[in-house]
């Protein structure tokens, strides 16, 4: 790329005051006027510098080296301000850079990717919806640069959550009676059993008696497993249920086109992470308090956490534990990523300083990617526990009628565009407050809004009947400025790819939309006598759209 031949050269100029490493040399993006990179280097080197030679000399001498290279990528190389120095490129190399695709800087390496983790017996809701737009998005990013991935999806199948809704199950049937399940229709199940968690969680809460039978109930769940039980009453009204789950689940995921490798349900950790945390607890990494086996994070300046509870189950942590094993065991992965909202951000803390203590390679191949919650409107959390939860069917349909209203449209590709690009626009880290009407306003900074531009772009070529060429001489400013932005697509993927951040090619598509129509507005295609360079840049931009789109997880149409 450009970028890397630049910071090469500069870093040749720039020998003559100091040695420099190439990852010290920055180049950015100034406003066009200015050039098309620009670079501080004159003035790291003067402040690195034990001499009265100021950042602008530097910066003279730097330019003037640059400008007598024999070299066909510069047009232009000028000092601004204090010691800046802006770059312009030939035209040559701008249209060289515009043909670039995005560098394999991950190629042969395997990444693992954990996302949107549903338990079953619960209903998805916004942040799972969400959750998986982001996963799926990045896992399409480091595909772009040469990375294999494998998409995971862990969900906790067994512990009190499901005893919990087993409780409502049960209360709600008149007892273990798993032939009064199939007067459930096929369409309520998961909202069912989401209720019935609620009222098992209430009742937890509140009635003693009820706790008990809920403990009782998460004891008997961990013993279906023990025992393979498939036949008693309360066995089949589990297998039932969690089938349910699974089945809504993949239908869910498959209706927002989203797909994963494998499922780890916790069940299949539990007997590992029993025996892990039992091994380590002979070993001093673990020890044993009031009947349970905890890690003292507090050693750590983290907080001190149950692994196995006073009833000999495995918690939350220790079937991570087991979890993160398995994973190592089925995929001899280069890095594990995981996403999750940021409140159990601490909490995964805990559990991988306990792996750091026996398995310090799964560790160091970690990184938890964490996020901020969706929120209803008025900025009000979700809660399963307290059933206001916007469930991820509820976004669909919100969004499908904001679309109807908003523009007369009815097309789930639109419907879709609009959620991903909402969720994705915003830096991950931050809370998510969704709305419906801003997300498929088609005149906005929104998901329709590139679609539109895409099938704009289409319609275009359609129309022509020269075909595309690249040679043109005299670039208008117009066609520069665009030629220039489209340069920038590969390094953008790179970049959004390195940092793990799609909302960096959400700005760049919205940008690079907006330079378009300057463009257009000024610049006649069809009929024109520069028609067919014209049409090269806009057939690089449709095609840059769509890519872009692509990696969004987001369908450009060629007609809306």
């Amino acid at each position: 790329m450009i970028e890397d031949s630049l910071k090469r050269q500069i870093q040749a100029v720039a020998a003559k005051f100091k040695n420099i490493e190439l990852e010290a040399i920055e180049l950015s993006y100034p406003d066009p006027k200015f050039g098309d990179f620009t670079t501080n280097i004159a003035l790291k080197l003067a402040a690195e510098l034990d001499n009265s030679t100021t950042p602008r000399q530097i910066a003279e001498q730097l330019a003037a080296e640059l400008n007598s290279i024999d070299s066909n990528e510069l047009e232009a190389v000028e000092v601004a301000g204090p010691g800046f120095i802006n770059i312009r490129l030939s035209t040559l190399a701008l249209g060289r850079e515009l043909m670039q695709e995005p560098t394999e800087t991950l190629l042969n390496q395997l990444i693992v990717i954990e996302f949107s983790d549903p338990n079953p017996f619960k209903q998805l809701h916004a942040g799972h919806f969400y959750t998986s737009v982001v996963g799926d998005s990045i896992a399409r990013l480091l595909e772009a640069v040469g990375a294999k991935v494998k998409r995971l999806n862990y969900g906790s199948d067994v512990g009190l959550h499901v005893g919990k809704t087993l409780w409502g199950i049960l209360a709600a049937l008149g007892g273990e009676h798993p032939e009064k399940l199939n007067s459930i229709a096929e369409g309520e199940r998961s909202a069912w059993m989401s209720r019935q968690y609620v009222l098992g969680n209430k009742a937890f809460d509140s009635d003693a008696m009820a706790k008990a039978t809920i403990y009782d109930l998460n004891k008997r769940v961990y013993g279906i497993f023990a025992g393979n039980d498939h036949d008693s009453p309360l066995a089949r009204i589990y297998w039932t249920c969690r089938q349910w789950s699974y089945d809504a689940f993949d239908q869910f995921y498959a209706s927002i086109h989203i797909t994963f490798d494998r499922y780890y349900p916790e069940s299949r950790s539990v007997p590992i992470s029993l025996e892990l945390v039992k091994e380590q607890l002979a070993r001093g990494v673990f020890e044993k308090s009031d009947g349970a086996v905890i890690f003292r994070g507090d050693k750590y300046a983290l907080h001190t956490r149950v692994f196995i509870n006073s009833q000999g189950l495995p918690t939350y942590e220790a079937k991570d534990i087991g979890t993160a094993v398995l994973k190592s065991q089925d995929y001899d992965y280069d890095r594990s990523i995981i996403i999750t909202g940021n409140e159990i951000e601490q909490y995964l803390a805990v559990v991988y300083k306990a792996i750091e203590q026996f398995r310090p390679d799964l560790s160091a191949k970690t990184l938890h990617l964490p996020h901020g919650m969706v929120r209803l409107a008025g900025g009000k959390k979700m809660g399963s526990r307290l059933g206001n939860v916007v469930t991820a069917e509820d976004v669909l349909t919100t969004t499908a009628k904001a679309a109807l209203s908003v523009s007369g449209v009815e097309d789930s590709r639109v419907v879709l565009g609009a959620i991903k690009y909402s969720f994705l626009k915003q830096r991950l880290g931050g809370d998510i407050v969704y709305e419906p009407e801003e997300s498929v306003n088609i005149l906005g900074n929104s998901g329709p809004y590139l679609q539109y531009a895409h099938a704009r772009a289409k319609s275009i070529l359609a129309k022509a009947s020269k075909q595309p060429t690249t040679d043109a001489d005299n670039l208008t400013k117009e066609e520069r400025a665009l030629e220039l932005k489209l340069s920038r697509f590969a390094a953008t993927i790179n970049q959004a790819a390195a940092e793990m951040a799609p909302h960096i090619l959400c700005i760049y598509l919205y940008e690079l939309s907006q330079v378009f129509n300057r463009f257009y507005e000024v610049s006649r295609v069809v009929g024109d006598e520069r028609e067919a360079f014209r049409l090269f840049l806009v057939k690089t931009y449709a095609d840059r759209l769509r890519q872009g789109l692509s990696l969004l997880g987001i369908e450009a149409p060629d007609k809306l």
